[in-house]
């Protein structure tokens, strides 16, 4: 059975006007249901996306294999009957969990347990039948819970579209947050972080919980892309789509303190951060792949470019603050006072309705629900040769134009950085179609090169900013020639490391 589903979070103050609108539609349900999940001590089915539960369903027992499907909003779900809480792995045979299960080392054990309150109801729309329902309860492993309010939105039948119609209305009402996690994910990692707890003597066991909790809700980073041989390059779009969406939604919804608040846990700048590397990651991806496969819808990408701006700005004053006046400070320079002005809130973006819409419609991109952004197979060139010839491209700009880096405007200097990121972000979401240690000698020297115009970058804003302020803040003249030194520094090391890339043997050799 594929299950496609959305999963967004219920925030506080919208719990209530949910269960009220919830209750206004016909066919009620309400039903407790108690979960235990099961793994090995080594997470053999956690680390293959997969998950074996027993769950009470009022008087029923049912047993649930589930494992990730083809895309963000596709699960394997195979569910029996059980008179009991005991499993029973002999009715996997000749399913797809068959696979999954022969490979296991250890006893399944139960890791972790929910507990929640269900309130569903079933909605015919024009393109399908959908059901919601809203969970209320806990994920809880020995004495580590955390909550769950989620409003689940599953295609019963008809078109999947109606999923996605029926939630971004859902989301626009009552500003609703995409949230990737599935219960099975968040009870794993807080069933490993009781384990790491318990590991320690008694009394090391508060310091622990505290690194644990931070880990719990670390900042996303980019996993890492595999492309199939022979995969077309619409295919490929869609996964590497898909990946990007990945670390963005999940670092978006750490900064919309999902789940977080009660535990003082809040996010920073290195979430913001690892979301403009998704929406980067993404945006090189589109640039790579246009004319071989129809481009995303304008307003796709419009709002791409958008909240990387904006959550540029939120991130240019956590450099200044948190990287370049400490370094200043270090220098000898008198204290300075910046003026906060209007710094973008980062979480308010994040939670922003407008933003997570902007979200539903890029998982609706990387699901493949927008047809007419696909190709026909027999349409499509082959996908190394077409990488390699734009990857080519760009590297001989950066080497063209970067060649007198010194004497360029900070404008064009930023460019070229930019295109320098475009390049090694499509090179590593397209990495598998290469092999060898010439791919890895590419990557360390374009990295360098990329770390280099990075701190041009930063300490370029950082000039502006100070410049600004030499008349009301005249010790501001020290930042302004403290930076210029720096930057005349840095050019000469983003010349040289534009030059040792020039003489490292290219990638597609």
């Amino acid at each position: 059975m594929l299950e496609q589903e959305i999963k967004l979070h219920v925030p506080a103050d919208a719990r209530k006007a949910v269960a009220a609108q919830l209750g206004t539609l016909d066919g009620p349900r309400r039903l407790r249901l108690r979960a235990m999940y099961f793994d090995t001590a080594n997470r053999h089915l956690a680390r293959q996306h997969a998950a074996i539960r027993l769950r009470q369903e009022g008087r029923r027992w049912i047993q649930t294999f589930k494992m990730a499907g083809d895309d963000a909003v596709s699960r394997i779900e195979l569910n029996h009957p059980r008179p009991g809480p005991e499993l029973d792995l002999s009715v996997y045979e000749g399913t797809p969990a068959q696979a999954v299960l022969a490979r296991l080392k250890g006893e399944l054990t139960v890791r972790y347990e929910t507990d929640v309150m269900r309130l569903a109801r079933q909605v015919s729309c024009r393109r399908g039948v959908v059901e919601l329902a809203y969970d209320v309860g806990v994920i809880r492993t020995g004495a580590l819970e955390v909550p769950v309010n989620e409003l689940e939105f599953e295609c019963v039948s008809g078109d999947v579209s109606a999923v996605f119609s029926l939630a971004a209305r859902w989301l626009r009402q009552h500003a609703l947050i995409l949230d990737a996690r599935s219960k099975a994910e968040r009870g794993d990692a807080l069933a490993r972080a009781a384990a790491q707890i318990s590991a320690v003597p008694l009394e090391e066991q508060a310091t622990v919980r505290e690194a644990e909790i931070v880990r719990y809700w670390a900042p996303t980073t980019a996993n890492k892309v595999r492309l199939e041989r022979g995969i077309v390059p619409s295919r490929a779009l869609a996964v590497v789509s898909g990946s990007c969406y990945d670390q963005i939604v999940r670092n978006a919804a750490m900064l919309a303190e999902v789940d977080t608040a009660h535990l003082g846990v809040h996010a920073g700048p290195e979430h913001v951060h690892q979301l403009r590397v998704g929406v980067r990651r993404l945006r090189s991806a589109w640039r790579l792949f246009r004319s071989w496969v129809p481009a995303p819808g304008v307003e796709l990408q419009e709002g791409a470019k958008y909240y990387f701006g904006e959550f540029g700005s939120a991130r240019d004053a956590d450099v200044l603050n948190e990287t370049v006046a400490p370094q200043l400070t270090l220098a000898g320079m008198p204290p300075v006072s910046i003026p906060s002005g209007e710094v973008v809130d980062a979480a308010a973006v994040a939670r922003s309705p407008a933003f997570q819409v902007w979200l539903l419609d890029l998982l609706a991109f990387t699901a493949g629900l927008d047809a007419d952004d696909r190709t026909a197979p027999g349409n499509e060139p082959d996908l190394k040769r077409a990488v390699t010839k734009r990857l080519r491209k760009w590297h001989e700009r950066i080497l063209a134009e970067g060649k007198h880096f010194s004497r360029l405007e900070d404008a064009a200097k930023h460019e070229l950085r930019k295109l320098a990121k475009r390049l090694r972000y499509g090179l590593t979401l397209t990495e598998s179609l290469y092999a060898g240690q010439h791919l890895k000698d590419y990557k360390k020297g374009l990295s360098a090169l990329q770390d280099v115009l990075g701190e041009i970058n930063d300490l370029a804003v950082a000039r502006k900013c100070y410049a600004d302020l030499v008349h009301s803040e005249p010790h501001a003249w020290f930042a302004v020639g403290w930076t210029t030194a720096r930057l005349h520094s840095l050019d000469t090391q983003a010349e040289a490391a534009i030059a040792a890339l020039a003489h490292t043997r290219p990638f597609w050799r």
